[in-house]
């Protein structure tokens, strides 16, 4: 499939993201999102809170991470929690528990597959075998934006994820993390803006 393509179905799955969520999106993010499939889980707020992207951008470029986190609130709180260390401790627990590096495994596996399965359906090559889940799955625990992404948008799938997301502080207490344009939710809003492109 040539970039053309890739761009041609990329538009047609922006159709499918409402133009509010687009809206919400580029505000968190400080830009507009490339490749955006759909919001993966969004904030008790009912904003977007991670995003599922397509595996390769508009122009074929290859982008591995599935689930991508895109409040910033709760980005803030990962990033405090990862500062304090819990990673380390996290990935000497891997090293040492079988059954941990089992589902650990198991959630790198799930990852790989559901983007393989996101390619198929968007009629594009799937990544080369070999490439990157996210988060340093399955061997090392490197980030987690990326774990806990993939717990928000599938609940029960990420051993690390889910001890993080219930580490964190319920960051969405103090209110939305941005305000969307409200003529976003008009119709046609945004429909010769090029968003739904993620990252």
């Amino acid at each position: 499939m040539e970039a053309g393509d890739n761009a041609a179905v990329a538009a047609d799955d922006d159709a499918a993201v409402a133009a509010g969520d687009r809206a919400a999106v580029a505000a968190q993010l400080g830009r507009e999102p490339r490749g955006v499939r759909g919001v993966a889980s969004r904030c008790p707020c009912g904003l977007p809170a991670v995003i599922e992207t397509a595996p390769r951008l508009p122009d074929g470029t290859p982008f591995p991470t599935l689930f991508y986190l895109t409040c910033p609130k709760a980005a803030s709180a990962i990033g405090t929690l990862e500062g304090s260390g819990i990673m380390r401790e996290m990935q000497d627990r891997l090293a040492a528990d079988p059954r941990l590096k089992a589902e650990y495994t198991a959630a790198h596996e799930d990852y790989l597959r559901r983007r393989d399965e996101a390619a198929r359906a968007d009629g594009i090559e799937p990544l080369p075998g070999g490439m990157q889940s996210a988060g340093g799955m399955p061997e090392r625990v490197k980030c987690l934006h990326a774990l806990i992404a993939h717990e928000l948008a599938v609940p029960g799938a990420n051993p690390f994820g889910r001890e993080g997301l219930e580490a964190l502080p319920e960051w969405w207490r103090s209110g939305p993390c941005v305000q969307p344009d409200a003529e976003a939710d008009e119709p046609g809003a945004g429909a010769d803006d090029g968003a739904g492109e993620a990252r």
